[in-house]
């Protein structure tokens, strides 16, 4: 794929990338800094002042603590390419410094290890996640490089992962493992596109090759700690670490999502550059199983709370849900690089809904709030009651002692330009795999191109394109290829060329528009956008007789603050008569879906015990329902994405 500079210019879009850049980034360092008042402490920039010899005292936090720090420079460094901030650049210089004073001579970088147990080091690669923060080291330092040009946190980098490189494998000496939490695997890949060290993509796939190998090395590892484990008890489980058989093996996902779909992306990276057809052929059966049998309407992943994990098939409660952030912004990592191998429109559809609905629906509109549990049904009092639904919170939170979604959030809404195109090698592909305001500029066979993009979206269906050749080229051809959403629409989208209604043949997915094109040519791709009533696979125990209401891209919701409560007595009418409308004094202004509905009537229930005969007798009302990534924002309360349908 040729790489390319894109720059948001899209309404919707920029309001968020400004957020981040003026309001999470600074945020989150405070958070860092354990300044937030009321919040629980982070820890993170103490460790390292403790572990570089600038401070006394004890190791806080959880043993991944420094990952916080190294996700929180990757959202700096996508901001500074967009953005440049000298003042953020001089706090960031200042963390990298603080992260080299916190290096050993021979290369590693842990805190944990360094202040808590020293000479511990790659004794517990089960569950120490020593890996998993170098691999965030490793991708703070390819994009910090990439946006400054500045190799000083790269050269720390390499320096480490020159070390692992020599510490792990197959050679005598070495030690034959892999870590328990996949992350390294992936941002070796992108370490070896940066350097053009071979050592680095070999690195990633040992890593991904030996996950899985008999006997264990987990096990082995555990009776030689003396069957001892940080969380864990009895004997390592090797689904929840994907390490129960060889990757190429696994056809369903299992175990910790974020762990899943972490390696799932390494694991099409290296399909895409060594071609790897059994590797790509594991990748399509993940995916089918991932995406079809054990993902949200939302686009959430991980059933269930308990070891943040997949379940089974059709396995999606929605009152006790995980969802966790992370795993959502897992699963956009993974589609983003399965497009990559193979332009399908399937793969663009799930990264839209996980970042419309999950990843978007985390962050509070104020920046400065945040969910780490994503849940689809909400009963605050549940929630502080029931020791089921802890997780499940009906507010969003200042920060966590294990915050690794919001700086999670930042990084990949402040890199949100390098998900919507892909262009091929020569310029004579172009893939729109998301419909956002942009502007890029390509070469095709040499000559260059600019393609500007206005989207209406989510709000609006209309999406518009302009060429703009080279003063030096009266006319250059190439593909342009419009995914076809998958929005559960009847009509199939219009297609213009130059104000002129044109025909299109579909290729996986996406609208061909192949011409021989003139300067300013326009192309406009009209989607219909319209509010639906989805139901779910009768599988989908969760849902039976349910249906939720997705408008476009939007997933949409049900809050108490709207509908009063019980939420759960609230059904459809036989016809809903569903209504949309503009509202601006909805937070800061949102379409808005009004149907008709019926409230089951407890009238005679006041003064009765639990149960009595029963009455179909109801009230009728006019609900009205909000963009889920928007619920949350009024006040505490009931919500509800799935509503009964009789």
């Amino acid at each position: 794929m040729q790489k390319i500079q894109t720059q948001l210019t899209d309404k919707f879009w920029t309001e968020y990338s400004e957020l981040i850049r003026t309001t999470v980034i600074p945020y989150q360092w405070e958070a860092l800094n354990d300044r937030i008042k009321d919040a629980e402490p982070s820890h993170s920039i103490r460790n390292f002042k403790i572990a570089a010899g600038l401070e006394e005292g004890e190791f806080g936090g959880w043993i991944f603590q420094d990952s916080d720090l190294y996700k929180w420079l990757e959202a700096v460094a996508y901001s500074l390419r967009n953005h440049p901030d000298p003042e953020l650049e001089r706090i960031a210089d200042e963390a990298i410094d603080l992260i080299g004073q916190a290096q050993h001579p021979n290369g590693y970088i842990n805190t944990y290890f360094t202040i808590q147990e020293p000479g511990k080091q790659w004794t517990n690669m089960y569950e120490a996640h020593e890996l998993y923060c170098a691999g965030h080291l490793i991708e703070a330092a390819v994009a910090y490089y990439k946006a400054t040009s500045k190799r000083k946190l790269l050269d720390i980098s390499c320096r480490f992962a020159d070390l692992i490189e020599s510490m792990f494998g197959k050679k005598p000496g070495q030690i034959r493992a892999y870590c328990g939490h996949q992350e390294i695997e992936l941002a070796l890949v992108k370490l070896y596109e940066v350097t053009g060290e071979e050592r680095y993509l070999e690195l990633s796939s040992y890593f991904i090759d030996e996950r899985g190998s008999q006997p264990s090395y987990f096990i082995e590892e555990w009776e030689r700690r003396g069957r001892t484990c940080i969380w864990a008890k009895g004997e390592p489980n090797l689904e929840v670490y994907q390490s129960h058989l060889p990757v190429r093996e696994q056809s369903v996902a299992v175990g910790h999502s974020v762990r899943a779909v972490y390696m799932y992306t390494a694991m099409a990276d290296l399909a895409r550059l060594s071609g790897d057809e059994e590797l790509h052929e594991a990748c399509i059966r993940l995916w089918k199983n991932t995406t079809e049998k054990q993902m949200y309407i939302t686009g959430g992943i991980g059933a269930t709370h308990l070891g943040e994990a997949f379940t089974f098939d059709y396995d999606l409660p929605n009152d006790t849900v995980y969802a966790e952030t992370c795993a959502s912004i897992g699963l956009i990592f993974w589609a983003q690089r399965m497009l990559k191998l193979e332009a399908k429109s399937e793969y663009a559809d799930v990264m839209e809904r996980a970042l419309f609905n999950n990843v978007l629906g985390s962050m509070s509109k104020d920046g400065k709030h945040f969910f780490y549990v994503n849940p689809l049904e909400v009963w605050p009092e549940a929630s502080a009651k029931s020791p089921d639904k802890f997780h499940v919170k009906a507010v969003r939170q200042k920060w966590f002692g294990c915050s690794c979604c919001p700086p999670n959030v930042a990084r990949l809404l402040s890199s949100l330009n390098d998900y919507i195109y892909d262009i091929s090698e020569d310029g004579t592909d172009v893939y729109a795999h998301l419909f956002i305001g942009s502007e890029i500029t390509f070469n095709t066979k040499g000559s260059p191109v600019t393609l500007r993009q206005q989207s209406e979206l989510p709000w609006h269906g209309q999406v518009k394109f302009r060429i703009s050749l080279a003063e030096k080229d009266d006319r250059v051809a190439f593909r342009l290829m419009l995914r076809v959403p998958n929005w559960y629409h009847d009509i199939q989208p219009e297609l213009k060329v130059n104000g002129v209604t044109q025909s299109y043949n579909v290729i996986n997915g996406y609208a061909e528009v192949a011409r021989t094109w003139s300067n300013e040519d326009t192309v406009e791709w009209i989607i219909p956008v319209e509010a639906k009533l989805i139901a779910a696979n009768p599988l989908i125990r969760a849902n039976a007789s349910k249906v939720a209401i997705q408008r476009g891209p939007l997933v949409y919701c049900v809050e108490e603050v709207d509908n009063g409560s019980p939420l759960s007595s609230l059904s459809l009418a036989h016809e809903p008569n569903l209504t949309e409308y503009f509202d601006e004094n909805v937070l800061d202004g949102c379409i808005v879906i009004e149907g008709d509905g019926m409230f089951i009537d407890d009238s005679n229930w006041k003064e009765s015990g639990p149960y009595q005969v029963y009455s179909d007798k109801r009230v009728p009302v006019r609900f009205k329902a909000i963009p889920y990534y928007l619920w949350g924002n009024r006040q505490a309360g009931e919500m509800s994405v799935w509503l009964r349908s009789k």
